[in-house]
Parts: structure tokens; sequence; C-alpha cells
């Protein structure tokens, strides 16, 4: 096993902990920059959707795994900040300013849904976004002037300082550019007297409250926060499918991404990513396995809701850490091998949800 002698406060704030952080950490950045002449076209475009979710994922997992509200209408979010981007950049305005405003609008957007998280909790609260998605999907449909109704909306390629990103190469590392500076900024956020707030408000309002966190003003900037990344999210979104229209965020779009952080792992940062990997993954996955399926089974509808059914149902029962929870338990295990003890990971009752396993 790896121990960590610290000597002073610095390593305890530094982003890489350790050597094997460093490595590992700068594999991945060394193949996410050749990924354009490393990979197919076809793969560099689904590693851009898996980017663009995954700033959408970090928002949820803000707000779901780190809060602990959920919320059942998050494609509103999206919704509004993919709108206001297609309809900004259409105007002429640059895609900096109206990716600026695409967050803004959304989190502004997400304090007026908060105020309904002081009060309601739980399924309760879930109600309550449920229904804010179903309105906004709504006004989206009807705003036709706006935002096109059901005709849909086009889209224009992303142009900034005189220069058109119309290509996937250009596109892609957009996007990673925004979603690097999205990761850096809940790591640090995490890190913080805020961040702390929100665990402590997850792990016991009551609690929490005793200690002089202000529930309301933490839950609203929650909110906030989250929201602000899914329109930015949304923002990028807008561009890669440029064409958009309101069924895309419907509350099947909802359900998604609250998959997504579950599966991926709630309460961990890379768990909003292997979550996005997920959602991305998983449809070619299935789309390959129809054609070794019985045709009765290959070309029945609905397939791709029951595989993802069963999945969720089967990571609820025997892996609720979601996947990273379960790369955590396989790095420690070959950390202890052979020492490991017989029914190590076995579910143990925990006090604070703080006590999982970290």
């Amino acid at each position: 096993m790896r121990f960590l002698f610290k000597t002073e406060y610095n390593q305890d704030i530094q982003l890489a902990k350790h050597g094997g952080h460093r490595f590992w950490y700068g594999l991945l950045v060394l193949f996410l920059l050749g990924a354009p002449w490393l990979i197919a076209e076809y793969w560099l475009a689904q590693l851009t959707f898996v980017l663009i979710y995954s700033v959408v994922g970090l928002g949820l997992m803000l707000l779901a795994g780190f809060t602990g509200l959920f919320s059942l209408g998050h494609a509103a979010f999206l919704g509004v900040g993919a709108y206001t981007q297609a309809i900004m950049v259409n105007a002429g305005i640059p895609f900096p300013i109206a990716l600026a405003c695409a967050g803004l609008l959304s989190a502004a957007v997400g304090m007026v849904v908060g105020l309904p998280a002081l009060r309601v909790k739980g399924i309760y609260l879930g109600m309550a976004t449920l229904a804010f998605g179903f309105i906004v999907e709504e006004v989206m449909a009807r705003w036709e002037h706006v935002t096109g109704g059901n005709a849909g909306l086009m889209v224009q390629y992303p142009a900034m300082f005189g220069w058109t990103l119309d290509t996937t190469n250009e596109f892609y590392f957009l996007c990673l550019v925004v979603a690097v500076l999205a990761t850096l900024a809940i790591v640090n956020l995490m890190r913080s007297s805020t961040g702390r707030a929100f665990v402590a408000i997850r792990d016991s309002e009551i609690s929490a409250q005793s200690m002089g966190i202000q529930l309301a003003r933490y839950k609203t900037l929650s909110f906030a926060l989250s929201a602000a990344l899914a329109g930015i999210g949304g923002a990028l979104y807008a561009h890669k499918i440029q064409f958009l229209s309101p069924e895309q965020f419907s509350i099947i779009q909802s359900i998604d991404l609250l998959l997504m952080v579950v599966i991926g792992g709630l309460g961990s940062i890379h768990g909003a990513f292997l979550g996005a990997i997920f959602l991305i993954v998983m449809p070619q996955l299935i789309s390959l396995g129809k054609d070794y399926l019985p045709e009765a089974i290959g070309q029945a509808t609905g397939l791709q809701g029951t595989v993802y059914g069963i999945v969720l149902i089967a990571f609820v029962l025997f892996e609720p850490m979601g996947l990273y929870g379960r790369w955590l338990k396989i790095r420690t295990w070959f950390q202890l091998f052979p020492f490991y003890r017989k029914g190590m990971f076995k579910r143990q009752k925990s006090f604070q949800k703080s006590d999982r396993l970290k």
C-alpha cells in the first residue's frame, strides 16, 4: 500500500496527492490532447459528447452528490442554456459572451427553482423540479417567435475573435478546455468552506444549522451553481447537434442525467465523468449487441430503456456507490493483496454519508 508522510500543510491542498496521481493524470492529458490524431472522427465526436455531459454531470453532482438535493428537471437548465446560446449566437453575439450569458441565465433560473428547496426535500423536491421541467418544455414549445417552437431552431457554428470553429477537432478542443476549467472550479470549490458547507447539509441539515451554516443561502447557491454548469453544457450541446427542439429537453433527458450521476458514483467528481462515459457508450453497446440477439428481442421497441432499468437496479442493489465506488474497491483489493480480509467490502450501516469509503 502507499503511505503518505505529510510534513507541511501545502501537501493537504495539492490537487495531486502523490506521484501516482501525476503519472496517470498526465497520461490522460496526453491522450486527450492527442485524441484527434489517435481515434477516428466518429469516436472523437462521441468523446466530445462525453465532455459536454461531464460538464452537466459536474453540476448535477454538486447538487445531488455533494448537497443532497435531487432534481428531476435538470434537463430544463440544459435547455435554457442551449436556447440562450443559440438565440444569441444566431444574432451575431460572440461565442464567449453568449456562453457566459447562457450560464448566468441558467443560474438565475436555478435560484428561482431553488426556492422550493428551502421548504421541501426528498421526493417532494423531486416533484417540484419535475413540474418545473414540464413548464420549461412547454414554454420552449409555445414561444415560437423566439425558440422556433416544435419546428426547431438551427444553431450556427461558434465564432470568436474572427475565428469560426467549424470542424470536429476545433470544437473538441473547445469542449476540452471548458470541461477542464469546470472540473478545476468544482475541485477547488469542494476544498473551500462553501464546499464543506454543502457536504455538511447533505449529511445532516440539523447538524449543519447548529454549526451556523445558513441552509437557505447554501441550498440556493448550490442550485444556482448546478444550473450554471448545466447551462454551459447546454450551450456546448446546442453547437454540437446544431438543431434544437423542445423534445430534446424532456423528462427522459432529466432521468438520463440523474442516471448518469447515480451510476457514475454519487459524491465523487470522478463519478460525473464515468457516468458520462456510461451514458454515451451504453447506447453504442446496445446497438452492437442487437445483431447477436434474437430478432424478436433485438428489434423490440424500448430495448434501450429496459437495459437502462436493469443496469440501474443492479447498481442500486449491488453497488450503490456506482462505478467509481467499484473502482475504489478494486484498487483497495490490489493494494492489500494478499492480506485483504474476507467480507471487507460488505455493506455496513454508516451514520453519516461522509463515513463511506473514500
